[in-house]
């Protein structure tokens, strides 16, 4: 049985464009095998020009890693749409595969015959949805984080010979994505006058209910989950799966002692246990979904 690759998932934050350098370069001495880069969430954040993913691509596919350049989730208007195309056809001329996050990339991958990565905000649940990518391109899909591990095993089943499954095995999972910007709101700004406050928040912002417990996490435009999915246990299950690759969510500490942990297990073909210290801030655990409950839930 081929063990299964480690992938890093795009950056879900907006870091100043020194830590988000570093924080690449810093994976380079991590067993990760697979790191998806560029902005997925908010084209406002513009630290990080066109030019500095694609130079940071070359870096890290020159020492070795599989770079996948990620389209934004949600694209609103025609400046977007043009932004999305001039990278899909950019990284269509250096060779570098794409992770298409929306039905607009869908469509413009397969009128350029380029293959590409089905993200996991497609919403692949069956698997008619997934044999109809398939015939437009799609050589990789992630299911959607609320798959439960009865419905994956079936799809695993039935999935097209070919097609590669990447599931999310760490991380906060990004529940919605609005055209209002909810960090500008807690501030009382406007989404276009932002003033780029998501910049202060490296993990996101935490949002607990009047009671203090935690609820959910906000990142700008996106919400995140309060808890931490850890599939961490799953890893032998998957790998009978045989899904091919486990897909870990990037967060500003501890990224290098999570991936190594990981490794590890994979390499045992073993559970996975990364201590409570390396969680995100203000996270708990959860791993509800898989077990077809609440997905805030934690089943140990």
């Amino acid at each position: 049985m081929t063990l299964p690759k480690l992938s890093l998932a795009p950056l879900s934050f907006f870091w100043s464009k020194a830590d988000t350098q570093a924080f690449y370069i810093a994976m380079l001495d991590t067993p990760v095998d697979i790191i998806y880069l560029g902005e997925v969430v908010c084209s406002r954040r513009h630290l990080m020009k066109p030019d500095d993913w694609f130079e940071l691509a070359g870096e890290l596919t020159a020492a070795g890693k599989n770079v996948v350049m990620s389209s934004q989730i949600l694209i609103d208007n025609e400046s977007d749409r043009r932004s999305m195309h001039r990278q899909i056809e950019r990284a269509q001329a250096a060779q570098i595969e794409v992770e298409a996050n929306d039905f607009s990339a869908v469509r413009a991958l397969h009128q350029l015959q380029y293959p590409f990565i089905a993200g996991p905000h497609l919403n692949v649940y069956h698997a008619d949805t997934l044999n109809w990518l398939a015939g437009l391109g799609a050589k990789r899909f992630s299911p959607p984080f609320e798959m439960s591990g009865a419905d994956l095993a079936s799809l695993q089943q039935t999935r097209p010979e070919g097609i590669e499954t990447e599931v999310q095995v760490w991380g906060r999972m990004a529940l919605a994505f609005s055209a209002r910007c909810f960090t500008a709101r807690h501030h009382r700004l406007k989404k276009d006058s932002c003033e780029f406050r998501c910049d202060a928040y490296p993990d996101g912002l935490a949002l607990a209910t009047r009671d203090g417990k935690q609820f959910l996490n906000l990142n700008g435009i996106q919400t995140q989950s309060a808890t931490c999915l850890d599939l961490g246990a799953q890893l032998p299950e998957l790998a009978a799966m045989q899904v091919d690759i486990l897909r870990l969510q990037p967060q500003s500490q501890h990224m290098a002692e999570i991936l190594a942990v990981f490794a590890a297990a994979r390499n045992s073909k073993s559970a996975a246990h990364v201590p409570d210290s390396a969680l995100p801030p203000n996270a708990a655990r959860s791993n509800g979904y898989w077990f077809d409950t609440a997905g805030m839930q934690w089943a140990s």
